[in-house]
């Protein structure tokens, strides 16, 4: 396995660039001709942007067969007319048939990849039944290729997959197998998706939305759950949505906590590519499960 790269290692105008990249601004040719620049000492252009790209074995912290997890694919009903929607559905084995706390696990705008299923994995053996659907699924699920899989998330029709995401939400808190109190965790565009179901959803218990977009000022009175909003430090387009939507929060007294980690790239979350921080990922990983874990506890 080759060497594991950190932000240090790249100058920071490459890392908005790869960003622009990530985030579709900028089409891959357009990536390589601007990051030529960047390319010293006999690096090309295409070298730095498969540095940047997800690495997944880096990012596997629990094995797919890891015998202490249940996990399994469920088929959920697609209201938006795509007949279905696909999940990876993980239960800590050692809870049986017992009534657990449920999160929806929201993916970046690549669709479900093995780094999400790793922290749907990362969930249950917290304690937690978590479920990851794929937005993907009407366009043949994640394609296994990350490039593509940008590609293809630009096809998919916003209303209708928020749908989806809505109806995966009601379809997990109805389970028999969870306790009743359902959270959302979201990453980048699922950050977003979870700002935007604490919205739509009065019955949410808790949302934890990593660098995503805020929703509009004038949504934030429809916020019922508690929110922990991650941020990164250097992460312009992200962050520049903040300060209004936290003033609406402020105003109709919703009950939030937000913490910024300095230095950190958008996405330092993310074990799998160079932008990783495990300092911040590690404390924003443990204020995530304690916030579930507090405010999905059967009692709370």
């Amino acid at each position: 396995m080759p060497p594991r790269l950190t932000s240090q290692d790249f100058d920071p105008d490459l890392l908005v660039l790869f960003d622009a990249y990530v985030h579709g601004d900028l089409d891959r040719r357009g990536f390589l001709q601007q990051a030529q620049r960047f390319a010293k000492a006999g690096a090309t252009a295409a070298g730095l942007l498969a540095a940047l790209s997800p690495n997944f074995a880096f990012g596997r912290q629990v094995s797919p067969d890891d015998a202490r997890l249940k996990t399994e694919w469920v088929d959920i009903p697609s209201p938006a007319g795509y007949g279905r929607i696909r999940g990876y559905l993980v239960r800590p084995a050692s809870a049986g048939t017992a009534r657990l706390p449920a999160v929806l696990v929201v993916h970046e705008n690549r669709g479900l990849n093995p780094h999400i299923e790793d922290i749907a994995r990362r969930l249950a053996l917290d304690g937690f039944m978590a479920l990851a659907p794929d937005a993907l699924t009407p366009l043949g699920g994640y394609p296994g290729d990350e490039d593509k899989a940008r590609a293809a998330f630009a096809k998919l029709d916003a209303a209708k997959t928020q749908q989806d995401f809505l109806a995966a939400a009601a379809w997990l808190r109805a389970r028999a197998d969870g306790n009743g109190k359902l959270g959302v965790v979201g990453f980048c565009w699922g950050g977003s998706v979870a700002h935007a179901l604490a919205t739509k959803l009065p019955d949410l218990n808790a949302a934890v939305p990593f660098y995503g977009m805020s929703p509009a000022p004038e949504l934030a009175s429809q916020v019922k759950a508690p929110l922990l909003v991650h941020l990164a430090g250097v992460d312009e387009r992200i962050n520049a949505t903040w300060p209004a939507y936290e003033a609406a929060l402020k105003a109709a007294h919703v009950r939030y906590e937000v913490y910024q980690y300095a230095g950190t790239q958008h996405g330092f979350n993310n074990d799998t590519t160079p932008r990783y921080d495990a300092a911040a990922a590690t404390q924003a990983w443990e204020r995530t499960v304690a916030f579930f874990k507090r405010h999905l506890a059967t009692d709370s």
